[in-house]
């Protein structure tokens, strides 16, 4: 999965410790540098192009923006507004998650106008304070962690519950799904029927979160389980005697939904029996 972009915003002279402070903790921690790729305007080599199209186009990109907001209020444009604001509001319009930390400084010590754009923030979002670094990098790895957890990147419940966020519902076989409804509707009475939507039966089932389908939707209707679940595989092995030895008589390695390798395993075994009816 390809890294999340977080855009670190803020005032750049004010903040420049805490910066690059942040820019190195989100890189080297083992949790948060597997999944995140923190961005600074100033580690950007010289190009030729506007300062403000360069930033803005880089919010664009990002999935998260990180607002640090203190003092300050930064440089202002022809129009009175700053390159942090400029980011804020870029990150709002386009929805992006948008992560605000406050240093801990009263009203009367702050820029006029940073207190502007802090109750701007704050009328729709929850903002974090701190007062030195390790809080700020304590504050902010407990957002990561939630916003991982409610993506549904890390998991919390079992396995086979958790909604794979890699898949859609192109990933599973129509087929499977209404003959598994068939077959269940005339030995079990299930109660829906084979026209019903995917998303109505894997609702019923509880294979499905929103419109994205659980690791267990794609081990039994997957069109190709393995895709997701390179593990997910029976290896059947057949020997003359009970000392296992090689080389080996018979081996085989089954792939398919869950279904599919207990037949595969079952009629392996079968045909390696020597019974009679």
């Amino acid at each position: 999965m390809a890294k999340q972009i977080i855009f670190i915003s803020s005032v750049q002279q004010e903040f420049a410790a805490e910066r690059q402070e942040l820019f190195a903790y989100l890189q080297g921690d083992p949790l948060l540098g597997l999944f995140f790729e923190p961005f600074l305007f100033e580690r950007l080599p010289a190009i030729d192009q506007r300062t403000d199209e360069v930033y803005l186009k880089e919010v664009e990109r990002c999935s998260i923006y990180l607002g640090l907001f203190g003092k300050e209020y930064g440089f202002e444009d022809d129009e009175g507004i700053s390159p942090t604001e400029r980011e804020f509001d870029k990150a709002s319009e386009l929805h992006k998650t948008r992560l605000i930390y406050l240093t801990n400084h009263s009203s009367s010590e702050r820029h006029k106008k940073e207190n502007t754009l802090i109750q701007k923030a704050q009328s729709f979002l929850i903002r974090r304070r701190f007062s030195t670094i390790d809080e700020l990098k304590n504050a902010v790895y407990a957002s990561l962690v939630n916003y991982l957890k409610e993506k549904g990147i890390i998991q919390l419940g079992p396995f086979d519950a958790t909604p794979n966020t890699q898949a859609t519902i192109e990933d599973i076989d129509e087929k499977k799904v209404k003959d598994f409804v068939r077959v269940a509707r005339s030995r079990r009475g299930f109660p829906l029927r084979e026209i019903d939507t995917i998303e109505d039966i894997f609702t019923h089932l509880n294979l499905i979160h929103g419109k994205i389908p659980t690791n267990a939707a794609l081990l039994l209707f997957g069109i190709n389980p393995q895709r997701f679940f390179i593990s997910s595989e029976v290896r059947c092995a057949h020997f003359h005697g009970t000392i296992v030895e090689k080389p080996i008589p018979s081996y085989k390695v089954f792939k398919g939904d869950a279904f599919e390798l207990v037949d595969q395993a079952v009629d392996f075994i079968l045909s390696k029996l020597d019974y009679s009816v």
